[in-house]
């Protein structure tokens, strides 16, 4: 099936801009290796970009400006998120594979009850990013949100309260998104899902687990 649900261009643009925390980066790089309607449109971003780069007035720098930039690659741990490509062998787009080291067998997945069970991916801390395996017909609890959540669909399919998401499929929830995304029946749902704030759960249990599965 074609992908429905799509980045939105203010994501895009900040990707092309390099804005982005790195956990939401992955997200959206996994996403355009899988989405050509959203490779294009970075690439037109990111051409706008060099564009205005290359007519910009040349500025004076400090004389310590190259050891701060150095400082701060160094300071980052890991490499940068490569490139999206549109190269797939396995469940994992490129950009996924390489960040894991390997497709869906390498992950360290671990319970959270229910039958669901997540892997959290290491990041720097201004976000978080995990794999989230749904059990088919299983559903992740009633919440809300206390920021943005990217949700990218690796495999088989959700629902919530208002639309269906399918394999290519990213959901954008906001703090005005509350729902219940139920897992479709037949295939098991794995997810990548990247989160700057807490979720809110509408249930006590979920709520006092939340500060152990760092959700």
């Amino acid at each position: 099936m074609p992908i429905r649900h799509h980045l939105s261009d203010q994501l895009l643009m900040a990707y092309a801009a390099g804005t982005l925390p790195e956990a939401f980066s992955l997200v959206v790089a996994t996403h355009v290796s899988l989405c050509d309607e959203c490779r294009a449109r970075l690439g037109a971003f990111e051409a706008v970009g060099g564009a205005v780069l290359e007519e910009a007035p040349e500025a004076a720098v400090s004389s310590g400006s190259l050891a701060v930039t150095m400082q701060m690659i160094r300071n980052r741990g890991k490499d940068p998120i490569p490139a999206p490509r549109p190269v797939r062998q396995g469940l994992f787009p490129a950009p996924l594979r390489d960040y894991v080291g390997g497709d869906v067998e390498a992950v360290n997945w671990r319970s959270i009850g229910g039958g669901v069970r997540q892997a959290i991916l290491p990041t720097a801390r201004d976000a978080s990013v995990r794999l989230l395996f749904i059990p088919a017909g299983h559903a992740v609890p009633d919440h809300g949100h206390s920021g943005m959540e990217l949700t990218q669909v690796l495999q088989g399919a959700f629902r919530d309260e208002d639309e269906r998401f399918g394999p290519g499929d990213i959901e954008i929830a906001t703090e005005e998104t509350n729902h219940t995304p139920v897992a479709e029946a037949g295939l098991d749902c794995i997810c990548l899902a990247a989160t700057d704030a807490p979720l809110r759960f509408n249930a006590l249990i979920p709520r006092m687990a939340q500060p152990f599965l760092r959700i």
